[in-house]
């Protein structure tokens, strides 16, 4: 979809570009599909911040999206594409010969009235599932599975993909958004082509109210910050490298310690950045 902009009659509105989703459907979810979800506000089940300046924000209700496509050699027909506030892509709504209907991500270039299918063996068309060891090298495939049966996990965001580069015996190579190359079973489930929306990283917000909608609070530096609320506070952080408040440092320092899947990493995103 094209981006869209406005006539400048606010300082807001001169800077303010979205997507269009004027093809998108305009009425509410499917309401069998959709379920309560609460605003944690940041905080945990103690009621402790875990995640700063996050609170406020409009209601959403979550739609079910189906991301694991069991449902095999049952061909559905795409009812309409809808948007959905949980998320950056598309929804599409499929419906099935007997009548059960679901929601799923929605790649690019599907469109209301295609047909789509998940199987062990289907045609290599966008929105068609099928596990990757069957799926030919190079094709851009979404919502992948890192776990058999476990639903897709990975390319789930507005415009990603991952690219099948490679075979390795029971395992299959995928190169990310990234650029980093990973190991994913033969038998994890993926669906062909990009997702929809790839504009969205091309969007301006425009206004300080606007982020305040999708439930983020202003957001304060740490130079800001007195001594005693930050390390980087009262201005003497002296030249030191950049931590968070509680002493980590960031930009660039590795984090990762998931040593049980590190092994399925075969070319690190990180790689790329030693060589320049």
């Amino acid at each position: 979809m094209a981006l869209k902009t406005y006539k400048p009659t606010t300082p807001a509105q001169r800077q303010l570009v979205l997507v269009d989703r004027s093809g998108l459907y305009k009425g509410k979810p499917i309401k069998a599909l959709t379920e309560g979800k609460n605003s944690t506000g940041g905080r945990n089940n103690l009621g402790r911040i875990t995640t700063r300046f996050r609170g406020g924000g409009h209601k959403k209700a979550y739609r079910t999206v189906d991301f694991k496509r069991a449902r095999h050699d049952a061909p559905a027909t795409v009812e309409r594409i809808e948007y959905d506030p949980n998320r950056t892509g598309f929804i599409a709504l499929i419906k099935y010969k007997d009548g059960e209907q679901a929601y799923i991500l929605a790649p690019q270039r599907l469109g209301i009235g295609d047909t789509i299918v998940a199987g062990d063996h289907v045609d290599v068309k966008p929105g068609n599932a099928m596990p990757l060891g069957n799926i030919p090298v190079g094709t851009i495939v979404h919502n992948i599975e890192l776990k058999i049966g476990k639903g897709g996990q990975l390319a789930r965001s507005a415009g990603t993909y991952a690219q099948i580069v490679g075979r390795d015996g029971e395992y299959i190579i995928l190169r990310l958004n990234s650029t980093e190359q990973r190991l994913v079973h033969g038998r994890c489930m993926a669906t062909i082509g990009a997702v929809s929306n790839p504009d969205h990283m091309n969007t301006t917000i425009g206004k300080a109210g606007r982020v305040r909608w999708k439930g983020r609070m202003p957001h304060n530096r740490g130079i800001t910050m007195n001594p005693v609320d930050h390390p980087h506070g009262g201005r003497t952080k002296g030249g030191g490298h950049p931590v968070t408040p509680w002493g980590f440092p960031t930009k660039g320092k590795k984090t990762r310690k998931n040593k049980s899947t590190g092994k399925f990493i075969i070319a690190s995103r990180h790689a790329r950045k030693k060589t320049q």
